[in-house]
């Protein structure tokens, strides 16, 4: 079924209809590797092998993987299977930071002085928008930290910080640092 939508997504010169610019072949590859991480990350996350939730898990995958190519937005920026190694390493990197940041908030808790909110901006010096925004949201899932906005055209962030330990980290720049290495060479 998927095979059956990708075909027909490209045009009679051997095109595909969103993106011409870019060879049948990545493109193919683009939508394949989408379709295999959202089908392995369904059959991860749903833990039941049941066939009705299969089928639908499948249905969904072609849902999102069509939606992708309608909008145009699948190689514009990144290609999931372009990720592989280093995604992971960067979540189990970021799940730390998440812990130990944890840890300072509910320190932070218990003794309401060490909280000092404070707004601050920080530079997003990451090569693309996916980049940039990976970074926010990075930052929005650490605890004591929110990302309330991101400029790409000046590339910076404005962010609150609840506790100064939060504001040193931002502006050490680790995440930032990390982000970069995770979208690779340019």
């Amino acid at each position: 079924m998927v095979l059956r939508l990708l075909l027909q997504l490209h045009d009679s010169a051997g095109r595909w209809r969103g993106c011409p610019e870019i060879g049948t072949f990545r493109r193919m590859r683009y939508f394949v590797s989408l379709a295999l991480l959202l089908a392995l990350l369904w059959l991860g996350l749903s833990g039941v092998y049941k066939p009705l939730l299969l089928i639908l898990g499948a249905a969904s995958v072609a849902l999102v993987v069509w939606l992708t190519e309608r909008m145009e937005v699948l190689g514009a920026e990144h290609d999931p299977g372009t990720l592989s190694w280093r995604l992971g390493a960067y979540w189990i990197w970021l799940v730390w930071q998440v812990v130990l940041a944890n840890i300072a908030v509910a320190r932070a808790v218990l003794d309401p002085r060490r909280i000092r909110p404070r707004m601050i901006s920080a530079p997003a010096n990451q090569r693309t928008r996916v980049g940039q925004v990976t970074y926010g949201n990075s930052i929005t899932l650490t605890p004591g930290t929110v990302t309330t906005r991101l400029d790409s055209d000046s590339r910076q962030l404005e962010i609150h910080a609840l506790i100064p330990e939060a504001v040193a980290d931002i502006e050490g720049g680790e995440m930032g640092r990390r982000v970069q290495w995770l979208e690779g060479k340019p």
